[in-house]
């Protein structure tokens, strides 16, 4: 455990330095005025350009006669580059923190390198078994949060490259053969020398991913753009959403921490979207009319059971007119009952129970062939609501909040969809296939429902985060090489990086905060991305050692005075991968706190200017984890 410096004279040192940081911006805003004014009254020929203003200005307040010569390059629709370096430190040339103010947090032991704060198993046998809500999300307590660094196994090296992740991954950084085993015939993974391969295969789909997707593009519509968000629930490895990616469509793959150890975790480390989830008692962290496409694959979920509430949770987390997969059982169980080990009329009795729910829901279904069987929610609710007088159940909610996922429970109604004005219209308004969706103004900001966002702002954005990423590409030299895969964007706002990010080989975690002040993730869905909601004062749904690239823009700012932030950092390098890299946005006395904690993490970092120049009051932190492992102990 950590010490504890509140109220400390170092902790007072610091604040000092805070504050002269604040002055030395202030001093270095009158130098620019004064030199503006003296070129007005003709002592000088007055700088044209922005760029100029910054080159002219000399004005480092304490400063030695110091130049840097080394320059930022960028093309002629990337931000204006200032001919200084935009690094902080040396334009202010002072230091932001010192040796003794630094608490340095010890590796955790070695029992805790797979820890998953709130999915912890030992944690949650204390909970009640109906309704799986002991494998759902309980975290720990205040006096039960750790203040030490999870560690990385022995041996740990830097996960294969994307696409070649997909199909393998070191041994060494998951090791566990149970699921090679438990799943040997059914070719969900195999071990072969230190690493392991994923040959695509599944419970249902035997001749591989790729001949499934082919089956179901025979059924409904893949490759045209129409589909680009899907869900599986109970994803295994996550073969599935990783052959969709060549497809161009996003899969947000769940499944729980239960016997099939680390099957998240396995998807993930092949660089494949997933997290850690459960159809239980609660809405999953998702905003309604999220996806295009759901989809279960032997997923065991009881799809009729406690009045069909998990299909209504599916119907409310799908598009109008999006489609649900169902494989296994009991879809064709005259053919395979005997191999399922149940009767046929227990069989035939659940695909019964199923169809009536979703007939009740008003989807249509679209087809049953083979070993597949497609439903399809309704465009709108005009011909439902008529239904819904002849059979009342499940009834159609009133006043409920479609899109409030943070711990709220599921329902056994259903969710009302936006109002139309005639049978062919779409609730909630049609989307622009893929990858023209990505930049169309998304319905719910044309229709006005999201207060305050405007079509003005969402185009000002995307324009923002074009400039930004040009920056990072420089400050950040691997983003465009290859080096990242897994990034979360922990407070994405519009998803405006996620955008950004299309032409390099990467997928985004949009979160948006659950208690932020506007619910911005439903249009991050209508724009062809994914993502969930999180209170970033709790651990996030996923394994250690899970993302390559984190961004933090000004999310400190929103937390600070929520909760500890060094619990915050300290669940950022649980989930960092070792090498990986953070990029922070904030006003910079946050920044020099965030700094100060970092330091004490094994981590390198420097505060840098912002792009547009030094007099930007906000600033950017460039933190990189450093490579370390725990020592070979006996896990726990």
């Amino acid at each position: 455990m950590g010490k504890d410096y509140s109220g400390s004279p170092k902790l007072q040192l610091l604040e000092l330095k805070r504050k002269r940081i604040t002055w030395v911006l202030v001093v270095s805003g009158l130098c620019v005025f004064f030199y503006v004014l003296g070129a007005w009254q003709g002592t000088s020929r007055a700088p044209s350009t922005q760029s100029e203003l910054y080159s002219r200005v000399g004005c480092d307040v304490g400063s030695t006669e110091k130049t840097n010569t080394d320059q930022v390059s960028t093309s002629s629709s990337d931000p204006q580059p200032v001919s200084d370096p935009l690094d902080f430190e040396s334009h202010h040339q002072m230091e932001v923190n010192s040796s003794e103010e630094l608490q340095k947090f010890p590796p955790c032991d070695m029992s805790y390198s797979e820890y998953t704060p709130c999915q912890d198993p030992r944690r949650g046998r204390k909970f009640d078994r109906n309704m799986l809500k002991y494998r759902e999300r309980h975290c720990p307590k205040k006096e039960e949060l750790l203040r030490c660094l999870i560690p990385a196994p022995p041996n740990y090296k830097t996960p294969f490259k994307w696409p070649q992740s997909r199909d393998y991954a070191w041994y060494a950084n998951i090791p566990h053969k149970e699921l090679s085993i438990e799943k040997a015939i059914q070719n969900w993974i195999l071990v072969e020398g230190d690493r392991f391969r994923f040959p695509g295969g599944g419970t249902m789909f035997p001749r591989g991913a790729d001949a499934y997707i082919d089956d179901i593009n025979e059924l409904i519509p893949l490759n045209d753009g129409t589909i680009r968000t899907a869900v599986d629930t109970g994803c295994g490895v996550a073969s599935w959403g990783a052959y969709l990616l060549k497809r161009d469509i996003i899969a947000m793959s769940f499944a729980p921490r239960d016997t099939h150890e680390a099957q998240v975790w396995f998807a993930l480390e092949r660089g494949v979207p997933a997290m850690i989830g459960i159809m239980g008692s609660q809405r999953l962290p998702y905003p309604a009319r999220a996806f295009d496409m759901a989809h279960c694959s032997r997923c065991l979920i009881p799809w009729f059971s406690n009045d069909g509430m998990y299909l209504i949770e599916v119907d409310r987390i799908l598009r109008p007119g999006g489609y649900w997969i169902l494989s296994g059982p009991p879809i064709r169980w005259k053919k395979y009952w005997r191999g399922w080990e149940r009767t046929q009329e227990d069989l035939k009795q659940e695909q019964d129970s199923i169809e009536d729910v979703a007939k009740r829901l008003c989807w249509k279904k679209v087809i049953e062939k083979g070993d597949l069987s497609v439903w399809q929610k309704p465009f709108n609710h005009i011909e439902c609501i008529e239904n819904k007088k002849i059979s009342r159940k499940p009834h159609i909610c009133k006043s409920d909040n479609a899109d409030a996922a943070w711990y709220n429970d599921m329902e056994t109604c259903i969710t009302p969809l936006p109002e139309v004005s005639n049978p062919d219209e779409i609730a909630g308004g049609k989307l622009e296939k893929w990858p023209e969706r990505a930049f169309a103004v998304p319905p719910r900001i044309s229709s006005g429902s999201i207060p305050g966002v405007t079509v003005e702002k969402f185009q000002e954005d995307n324009e923002l985060w074009k400039g930004r990423v040009a920056h990072y590409k420089h400050i950040v030299s691997q983003l465009h090489q290859g080096r990242y895969r897994n990034v979360m964007d922990m407070n994405a706002y519009f998803g405006g990086f996620a955008a950004a990010l299309m032409k390099y080989p990467v997928w985004v975690m949009n979160v948006v905060p659950a208690n932020s002040d506007v619910d911005t993730l439903g249009l991050i869905y209508e724009r062809g991305f994914i993502g969930a909601y999180q209170d970033w004062c709790e651990a996030f749904s996923t394994y250690p050692r899970t993302y390559d690239l984190i961004h933090a823009g000004g999310v400190f700012s929103i937390y600070q005075d929520r909760c500890d932030i060094s619990y915050i950092l300290l669940e950022m390098d649980r989930i960092l991968r070792p090498e990986g890299t953070v990029i922070f946005r904030d006003v910079v006395e946050v920044l020099v706190k965030i700094k100060s904690i970092t330091d004490g993490m094994r981590w390198e970092s420097r505060i840098m200017d912002h792009e547009s120049g030094p007099f930007n009051p906000e600033k950017i932190l460039l933190a990189t984890k450093s490579y370390w492992t725990g020592e070979a102990k006996q896990q726990r």
